[in-house]
């Protein structure tokens, strides 16, 4: 077992800040099992649809060795998955790719995130009906997946996780087309998650 040191402390310290992070109406925030192969300490928070339709889906994992890892430059990784359905307007736009890193780009900036390493992939996905489906419409999704390494130039970083968090949820909010909300809409997680904590 693990002693108890300053950057697990820090990890403890992290943790707590997303956990005050609000979500938006539309999405049920949870926590849930996290990757513990990747790192010593991990945290994971899920976002679905709160509504009958599945807008947009997520994933935000927050990794912390406490020693560093060289190719991280520090010692916490945050990783974001993110999962929407496309309009039909979007399915054949070229520009797509670089329209969702946007996104990334500007939510980051936008929650006052700093960060090092960042890197990621944007994946398109459509489908097209033929034969006696052919009148169905052409649909499809739109998947983003990026980590970054949270910096600070000031504070101490686990003091700021929470913007990293944040930034994921403005991302999610990119590629579901909702419009921009205020932090402070609704609760973090969901109640069941509280309850078992």
């Amino acid at each position: 077992m693990r002693s108890v040191t300053t950057q697990d402390h820090a990890f403890e310290v992290a943790v707590a800040r997303i956990r005050l992070v609000k979500a938006r109406p539309e999405f049920d925030l949870d926590e849930a099992p996290a990757p513990s192969r990747l790192a010593p300490f991990t945290l994971a928070i899920t976002a679905d649809s709160s509504g009958v339709d599945d807008i947009a889906s997520g994933r935000f994992v927050l990794l912390h060795d406490p020693d560093g890892v060289d190719e991280w430059e520090g010692t916490f990784r945050a990783v974001v998955f993110v999962r929407a359905a496309l309009e039909a307007d979007l399915i054949d736009d070229p520009l797509l790719h670089e329209v969702a890193w946007s996104w990334l780009t500007e939510s980051l900036e936008a929650s006052g995130c700093q960060c090092l390493q960042l890197g990621g992939t944007i994946t398109r996905n459509a489908g097209r009906s033929f034969g006696t489906m052919n009148e169905r419409p052409t649909d499809g999704y739109l998947e983003i997946r990026a980590s970054w390494t949270p910096t600070s130039n000031t504070d101490d970083v686990s003091e700021q996780m929470d913007r990293h968090a944040r930034a994921w949820l403005r991302l999610l909010d990119h590629a579901a087309g909702l419009q921009p909300m205020p932090d402070d809409v609704s609760n973090v997680l969901h109640s069941r998650t509280r309850a078992q904590r």
